[in-house]
């Protein structure tokens, strides 16, 4: 849910949010710039050494999640096998058993499953690793929007606030301009943004971003060289960018102000370089190099690829969901809270059968029927993470939302071309930085799940010493839920009901416990 984005079309990756019209995920939002401003091992497996060398087949490159028992002994036989198995070991995660591989032999999974010591092993993608320069991220929709004038800014500033928050009508709406009063949040937390990079030399995230804790894990190896950790194409991979100013855009007289302005912000970038997509073993690396450089939040807006839904009776898809869940749960284990948006395809998360026409998303997709339960979207729906749904400025869920009882945790705002709020914001959808200094409108639930991680940071700033599942408990606590719709639910107003809500006024599928409450999350 990389997640796991620029224009979003239904049922396109990124929860991404970069469409004005959010779809199930490539990044979900739509973009308006503004002007720049300055285990066990089964018996009789063969071993190693059993295996046979024959002539390699010549099959395209692909990448493999190899998991296995997390210890050393295993890990290390297990790499023999790869190696003899006409594969080359990329990396070894030997704390959570993940071994990320690369082979030309289109046999190589299914020999590698039957290794002594292997648990699951599959493909992480249908694409080889050089495919072509395609992307499914859309470019930027450069329209006009408001200008700041000088002397609205100095107005703004008197006011205690920053040149373009009254554009922000999301701020007020969790009440984190009343927080920022109280406790903006300690610069001993830090929010990791996992995503396609970020611009940290935006003037509204300089102050507060954390080289140190920064780094690229595209294809499964954290690169921490300076740099590294920006967006591979500015003009658009703006997607990880606006996602870190949602959550930490500091309270310094420029541009936008953050949920928690006060705690540190850090990249991990995921996207690969010319698809934006957003593979299993850069997740993984992403989530281990978080928990290891004291990571206390990570933001994921996206899905991992190219699966929307991953079905544990497919072995690949098996392998993407117990590698990227090995890594959710060492980075809790850690200390680490990892906050996920629900997708934008208005998906009832809970239901039994949902059709999915985008998978794989690398190559060719096909239709198939899927259920949510024995096909997880990944990592929204990995134990422990937060998922988070998004609403607009009337507190209704978005149009392009998904949903479910059981499923969302929170909700957070995320924008809705369909709830405009009153002047001066006029904009239903989220502002917010891009890189370069320009700053945009998106929406999607790409652009709630920072919402929620930014509450989550003020939580832990007010609680240092909180467990994640303390600071989840909390943010369902605090939430305000403002109940199923007493009507139909009709967003684009068309006389047909997109969705039904169910459950109670206090845990219901729209929005799980409620809206997140940032004055109460410094407050109470």
């Amino acid at each position: 849910m990389a997640h796991h984005r620029p224009a979003a079309r239904p049922g396109t990756r990124r929860r991404r949010a970069l469409a004005a019209v959010p779809a199930g995920l490539a990044l979900t939002a739509s973009l308006v710039l503004l002007p720049q401003a300055a285990s066990a091992i089964p018996r009789g497996a063969p071993s190693s050494s059993a295996l046979t060398s024959s002539a390699t087949a010549d099959g395209p490159s692909l990448s493999y999640v190899v998991n296995t028992a997390a210890d050393h002994g295993t890990v290390g036989e297990v790499k023999k096998a790869i190696t003899a198995s006409h594969g080359t070991v990329v990396t070894a995660y030997e704390r959570i058993g993940v071994i990320v591989a690369h082979s030309k032999d289109p046999a190589f999974a299914k020999t590698i499953r039957q290794v002594r010591g292997v648990q699951s092993a599959g493909a992480t993608r249908t694409a080889p690793l050089t495919p072509a320069a395609t992307t499914e991220v859309g470019r930027p929709e450069k329209v006009p929007a408001p200008r700041t004038s000088a002397a609205t800014a100095a107005k703004a500033l008197a006011a205690g606030q920053e040149p373009l928050e009254s554009l922000q009508w999301d701020i007020p709406a969790i009440k984190a301009d009343q927080a920022a009063k109280v406790n903006p949040g300690s610069r001993k937390v830090t929010v990791a943004v996992i995503d396609t990079g970020v611009d940290d030399t935006h003037p509204d995230l300089a102050p507060n971003f954390s080289r140190s804790q920064s780094a690229s894990c595209v294809g499964g190896v954290a690169d921490t060289s300076p740099g590294a950790w920006r967006p591979w194409n500015p003009a658009e991979d703006y997607h990880g960018t606006h996602v870190a100013g949602e959550i930490a855009a500091a309270r310094n007289g420029v541009g936008v102000a953050g949920v928690a302005p006060g705690v540190k912000v850090s990249a991990i970038k995921v996207s690969e370089p010319t698809t934006s997509l957003f593979y299993a073993e850069s997740v993984v690396c992403a989530f281990v190099f978080a928990a290891d450089h004291g990571v206390e939040v990570t933001n994921n807006s996206y899905f991992v690829d190219p699966w929307k839904y991953n079905c544990a009776a497919d072995p690949d898809q098996k392998a993407i969901t117990d590698a990227v869940g090995r890594a959710t749960a060492y980075a809790q284990r850690k200390g680490v809270v990892s906050v996920a948006s629900a997708g934008n395809s208005n998906d009832d998360l809970a239901a039994g059968s949902l059709t999915d026409t985008t998978s794989p998303n690398d190559t060719t997709p096909v239709e198939r029927s899927v259920d949510p339960s024995v096909c997880p979207d990944v990592p929204t729906q990995l134990p422990g993470v937060v998922t988070v749904s998004a609403t607009g400025v009337t507190s209704l869920k978005s149009y392009y939302s998904s949903y479910g009882l059981g499923q969302v945790d929170v909700a957070g705002p995320g924008g809705d071309k369909y709830q405009v709020p009153e002047l001066p914001a006029k904009d239903g959808r989220i502002l917010s930085t891009l890189p370069g200094g320009d700053y945009g409108y998106l929406q999607g639930t790409s652009m709630a799940s920072p919402h929620v991680a930014g509450v989550a940071a003020l939580l832990k700033s007010a609680h240092p010493k909180a467990s994640p599942q303390e600071i989840q408990w909390l943010l369902k606590a605090q939430a305000d839920n403002p109940g199923c719709p007493t009507g139909p639910y009709d967003p684009d107003g068309d006389g047909d009901t997109d969705a039904v809500c169910t459950g109670t006024e206090h845990i219901n599928s729209f929005y799980g416990y409620g809206i997140v409450d940032a004055l109460d999350a410094v407050a109470k």
